[in-house]
């Protein structure tokens, strides 16, 4: 495999790849660019999409640039916003960046990866030089941003000093000479701007590479600190396992994806071999949790954590009972009576309860709303309840025909 097709693995987007080609065939390390604003103290598995394909990078000898947004933070990155983020004070930029450095060097090689931070730049522009900046964009183009265009047309608050946000990350590129910048793909505008700026600065402009944003354990919101459904890089084996095994059957083949070195190819035959029945999803996924857990931590972790949650597990003595399939001509079905027909409860409104008592799990996760549609993947829907008091789990296969 070339160089290229393993840097492209997981990619999005690249502007453009053709340029990216050319800058590989030089044979000169490139300097790779990505930047984390200390908005929180720890860093979660959706920055770990990010930092394992800086990881390949530097494995292909290029130079990472690990950027600490240490000026912008103030600021606060609307990217993906419906309201103004609250600026951080000075005292909490500097506890965050504090343990940023232990955390990205779980995963990237400290010897080859240069840290730097952006106010030892920006904050040598006076306010004659932000003006200057901010002359290089115009609002319009500036209100093309999908988020800043939905919330002005909603009536949100939109600040000034928001716009100026792109501004300054995209003039970290020109500061760092950047030739490669990464992102999520809600960062794309602000990676384009870079293009912009370097581009009027007579610099050859960075290729752009965005990548997935990873969704959390809810498996709807992407990954984030303030909606409780992340995992953190440098958490605990234990919570670390006991977290991963919460994660939905049809959300594990993402996170294979993004957080694993393994390919496609191997990836949909182990789907294939659940759906046949040869796989348990619990094996796969026992499986998933170790390798993370292994990379961030050791393999020693990774079976001690296993065993915890194995004997965690038995304790809460939950017994697995025989599978019920239905016919349904879909592979969906309302969640009320997927409790029902997996003989959880004996009638719909027995169900319903249940459900609103919060005592019925389906994939891991808590069920709350009766009328949610559950989908089978593939691999059927495993729900967890009580049967004539005793712990039970079931799964739920919907046929198609």
């Amino acid at each position: 495999m070339s160089s290229l097709e393993q840097l492209k693995k997981g990619a999005v987007e690249i502007i453009s790849e053709a340029e990216l080609a050319k800058k590989l065939a030089s044979g000169k390390p490139l300097r790779v660019k990505a930047g984390f604003d200390p908005t929180a103290p720890d860093l979660h598995f959706g920055h770990l999409v990010l930092l394992r394909k800086l990881k390949a990078f530097q494995d292909l000898g290029h130079q990472v640039c690990f950027l600490i947004g240490d000026y912008t933070a103030a600021i606060g990155d609307p990217s993906g916003r419906n309201e103004t983020r609250p600026p951080l004070t000075r005292e909490e930029i500097e506890r965050n960046v504090q343990t940023y450095k232990d955390q990205v060097f779980r995963v990237l090689d400290p010897g080859r990866t240069e840290v730097l931070y952006n106010s030892s730049w920006l904050d040598k522009l006076d306010g004659r030089g932000m003006i200057r900046l901010a002359s290089r964009y115009t609002v319009a183009r500036m209100l093309e941003r999908n988020d800043f265009e939905k919330r002005y047309k909603a009536g949100h608050p939109l600040a000034i000093h928001e716009f100026l946000y792109p501004l300054l990350q995209g003039w970290d590129s020109v500061a760092m000479r950047a030739d490669v910048e990464l992102g999520g793909t809600d960062q794309k505008f602000n990676l384009l701007m870079g293009r912009h700026l370097q581009h009027e600065e007579g610099q050859e402009p960075q290729v752009v590479m965005t990548l997935p944003l990873l969704e959390g354990l809810d498996g709807v919101d992407k990954m984030s600190k303030s909606k409780g459904n992340y995992i953190g890089v440098t958490e605990a084996p234990d919570s670390m396992f006991g977290k991963m095994m919460s994660v939905s059957d049809a959300l594990m083949w993402r996170y294979f994806e993004l957080l694993t070195d393994r390919g496609l190819e191997e990836i949909q035959k182990m789907q294939g071999e659940v759906a046949s029945g040869a796989l348990h999803p619990k094996a796969v996924k026992v499986g998933l949790a170790k390798e993370i857990i292994s990379y961030l931590h050791s393999p020693a972790d990774a079976d001690a954590a296993e065993a915890h949650f194995e004997k965690s597990f038995s304790q809460r003595q939950v017994e697995a009972i025989g599978d019920v399939t239905l016919s349904l001509g879909k592979n969906t079905i309302v969640a009320f009576h997927a409790v029902k027909e997996a003989g959880f409860a004996a009638t719909g409104n027995e169900a319903k309860a249940k459900i609103k008592g919060g005592s019925i799990h389906a994939d891991g996760q808590i069920l709350k709303d009766p009328f949610a549609e559950l989908k089978d993947e593939g691999a059927g829907i495993l729900l967890q309840g009580k049967i004539d008091k005793k712990r039970v789990e079931r799964r739920l296969f919907l046929k198609t025909y």
